[in-house]
């Protein structure tokens, strides 16, 4: 099983992207339907956990159980974003109309 999560923000819904590697050497994504999701903090809707804005603590431990085989489980230490999301990006409008100077005019 592999976590593809590598930060969790307070105040939102964080999605847990978990896969499992087949026997055919492939990968699958598994979601609730086939993974069964707790956590030391915050409360799972599907593979979404929730986490209070007013989280304290620096991690969340995560365990993810195979509904059809529960010896078949892992656990993962997330930790909590720090950096605020602060960064503006640019619009629709600002990304159409900057200059490009490989964008030929014609």
């Amino acid at each position: 099983m592999h976590l593809y999560t590598d930060s969790l923000k307070k105040g939102t819904y964080n999605y847990i992207n978990v896969d499992g590697l087949l026997s055919n050497g492939r990968y699958t994504p598994l979601d609730s339907s086939h993974m069964i999701f707790t956590s030391s903090a915050g409360k799972f809707f599907g593979n979404s956990l929730y986490i209070d804005k007013d989280f304290t603590a620096e991690k969340v431990t995560i365990k993810a159980v195979l509904k059809a085989n529960p010896a078949l489980h892992k656990e993962f230490v997330v930790y909590i974003k720090k950096k605020p999301d602060d960064e503006n990006l640019k619009t629709v409008d600002e990304l159409l109309n900057s200059s490009n100077p490989k964008r030929r005019k014609g």
